[in-house]
């Protein structure tokens, strides 16, 4: 009788615990590490050290919700995904690769792949599914080409270039050769949405035309960018979106720069957080219709004109630009509404002699918080109205209260701060 008592208790013991689940006591975290495929499948990962803790995680491959300043103009909520933010890639199944000189490396299929080698002559060719993911992981990549982009986009969903600690350099010494319809003018060009992230350096030279050219989105969350370009510096179609990095930008055209041709609703850039050293030998940053910078440290050594778009709006960061002609240029490029708005930041604008003005709005110029510090013949022009509401401004060394506007547009003087 006791032997089929204690058999029956061992097995009611037993169907309790294949009916339960333990979980993690209080404070304990449980991680789940997806492979290499799923990752690419999902967007999969968190976001490390680089998201503040104002901005919280979703569940697996959605969109960071970005908390948005009051009054912000663009829809950042959902910029990013949790797989643009993250800056190491597990490589347990990543396929590995090595450039080779006078030869491509071909990707064909949605996945991860670490590259390495040195080469000349060589490229790396995505041609992947239009619903692919594929993500490269330049582990020490140096390629020295003449006439063909280092790293060649054809077709993919989106793609991530992910620098590590072994650095990079991408160099186009010549010419570019068009691809069929295609003018392929940039050391990395690609027709997908693109991404790049990681930890380490990546060095790109272009000795004729750009640098970075995508022919959609471009997004940048991390790492370190070395640039010199004959063209523009960073390009794409759509918009640019900048979370975090370091750039040194010399380009003989424009640093950064967003338009597309065909479509005058789009071109914005955003620029988040970051530390840019910008040498331009036009516009140091341009946009078609929203530039919208939340913070991050901008140093314009030298333009023709520092910041330019249809509607530009300042909400924080450390700003000091040094410009030949305008400083900041709202201008009417698209269907937005010409603005210069100031809600916040230090900024420090230095013209050139000559008829140039550190703000020129063809629009409106509206100055609520910030401080300010202009340097130049003429500190304001605007063909609207001109306002300033509240922040310091200071103009020529001295401090001002209202704004006194260069030439009479229809807006006539500005309002005096109340």
């Amino acid at each position: 009788m006791k032997k089929v008592v204690s058999f029956i208790l061992i097995m009611i013991l037993s169907l309790s615990i294949v009916g339960c689940t333990v979980a993690p006591a209080q404070g304990e975290t449980v991680n789940v590490i997806t492979d290499a495929a799923s990752e690419a499948n999902s967007e999969s990962s968190t976001e490390g050290n680089t998201q503040s803790n104002s901005e919280s995680n979703t569940e697996a491959g959605s969109s960071i919700s970005l908390t948005a300043v009051e009054g912000s103009k663009l829809n950042v909520s959902e910029l990013f995904t949790e797989r643009d933010l993250e800056q190491n890639v597990d490589l347990n199944d990543a396929i590995k690769l090595n450039v080779t000189s006078n030869g491509s490396v071909d990707i064909t299929e949605e996945g991860v792949y670490l590259i390495s080698g040195e080469a000349t002559d060589a490229m790396i060719v995505v041609a992947a599914p239009e619903d692919a993911k594929v993500q490269l992981v330049l582990d020490g990549v140096t390629i020295t080409n003449q006439s063909t982009p280092a790293i060649y986009i054809k077709s993919g969903d989106k793609v991530f270039i992910t620098t590590t600690a072994n650095n990079s350099t991408l160099t186009v010494n010549g010419a570019f050769t068009a691809d069929g319809d295609t003018n392929t003018d940039a050391v990395v060009f690609s027709k997908s949405d693109l991404v790049l992230n990681g930890t380490g350096i990546l060095t790109i030279n272009s000795a004729t035309d750009n640098a970075i050219t995508s022919k959609d989105d471009l997004k940048i969350t991390g790492g370190t960018y070395v640039i010199t370009a004959e063209g523009h510096g960073l390009e794409a179609n759509d918009g640019i979106y900048i979370y975090e990095g370091t750039f040194t930008i010399k380009a003989q055209s424009d640093a950064i720069h967003s338009e597309n041709d065909e479509d005058q609703s789009v071109g914005a850039i955003y620029i988040r957080n970051g530390k840019f050293d910008i040498t331009a030998g036009d516009d140091a940053v341009r946009a078609t219709t929203v530039l919208q910078i939340d913070g991050g440290v901008i140093n314009i050594q030298s333009s023709t004109e520092g910041l330019e778009a249809t509607y530009i709006q300042i909400n924080g960061g450390e700003l000091t630009l040094y410009s030949a002609d305008d400083g900041i240029n709202a201008t009417n490029k698209s269907a937005e509404e010409v603005m210069i708005q100031v809600n916040g930041g230090t900024i420090d604008v230095t013209m050139g002699a000559g008829d140039t003005d550190g703000f020129d709005s063809n629009g409106s110029i509206e100055i609520n918080e910030g401080i300010i510090s202009v340097s130049g013949q003429s500190a304001f022009d605007a063909d609207g109205t001109a306002t300033l509401n509240g922040g310091t401004v200071t103009v020529n060394g001295t401090e001002i209260t209202e704004i006194t506007l260069q030439q009479m547009g229809p807006g006539g003087m500005g309002k005096k701060r109340p």
